[in-house]
């Protein structure tokens, strides 16, 4: 190793290098003295305690505080790995509890219809979902996934939950359009089921936007029909089989002419949560013929 050599005019540099040699030979050999403080003592000893000692407690805390970082290190990826496994966990749950519900809110459905057709074992029914349906907060038309090839015809009847939702208005191969009665342009005969007064129920989405429909032209002269009633579809209606409930009377007004009275019913289907729906096998004509 060829030796430093000063140039003159030039200013002495020492390469750190060899700084760090000269600083690591200097802290050994003080760290040694303190542990020979029986054998040195005195001024040496005195320095020695001023400057090792401080020295040596600073990297001891230095060399502490790494090691407690390391250690949070190493409990936080454990940490991070348990949240992760957590997430999951907990994603694959959210899908299982979603599963059941709508398994659940199926059941509730399937429930409602196996009792529905119980109520009109009458008649001969099939079972429809609902593919399709026209823009809109309700059911007022909506397309289902049975058709000519199941049997289906135009003015076959539709129900579900309570009572009913329609008719079949169109028919393709697979698929049949259902016209609900709450549809502006549908019109039902009807009659009160404890008087046997007849009366029109009307479809009208604006009214339906509060949970009713209306009906008119019901002749109550003696005074019989109050709120809470139910209605049904009557034996006169030329497309709607006789019996098959409509909803409630909600509120009933005496009309102008003092002969007649109008009034809102709360139907008994929901128009919004429709899924599944029964079709009546049986047309009105063919019953009547």
């Amino acid at each position: 190793m060829s030796p430093i050599v000063k140039r003159k005019g030039e200013k002495f540099t020492l390469p750190s290098k060899y700084l760090l040699f000269i600083l690591t030979i200097l802290c050994t050999g003080m760290v040694l003295l303190t542990f020979n403080t029986t054998v040195f003592s005195g001024p040496l000893s005195s320095i020695a305690g001023y400057t090792i000692v401080p020295f040596a407690e600073g990297i001891s805390s230095v060399g502490s505080w790494l090691a407690n970082r390391s250690e949070e290190l190493a409990q936080i990826r454990d940490l991070i790995a348990e949240n992760e496994d957590l997430k999951q966990q907990i994603d694959e749950l959210t899908i299982e509890n979603t599963r059941l519900q709508q398994d659940r809110y199926e059941l509730t459905n399937l429930r409602e219809l196996y009792s529905l057709d119980a109520q009109y074992d009458e008649y001969e029914k099939t079972g429809a979902r609902i593919i399709a349906r026209d823009p809109g907060n309700w059911f007022y038309s909506f397309v289902i996934n049975k058709g000519e090839q199941d049997g289906i015809a135009v003015d076959m009847n539709v129900i579900a939950g309570s009572g009913l939702v329609g008719r079949i208005v169109d028919v393709g191969s697979n698929w049949a359009k259902v016209k609900a009665i709450i549809a502006d342009d549908s019109n039902v005969s009807a009659m009160v089921l404890s008087s046997s007064d007849t009366m029109i129920v009307s479809g009208n989405l604006k009214l339906y936007a509060t949970g009713v429909i209306e009906f008119g032209q019901l002749i109550d002269s003696e005074n019989m029909v109050v709120e809470g009633d139910k209605i049904v579809t009557s034996n006169i209606s030329d497309k709607y089989l006789p019996g098959v409930l409509i909803g409630y009377i909600s509120k009933i007004d005496q009309d102008s002419n003092n002969l007649t009275k109008s009034g809102n019913i709360t139907p008994a289907v929901d128009f919004e949560h429709l899924e599944e729906v029964l079709v009546i096998m049986q047309l009105k004509q063919t019953i009547t013929d």
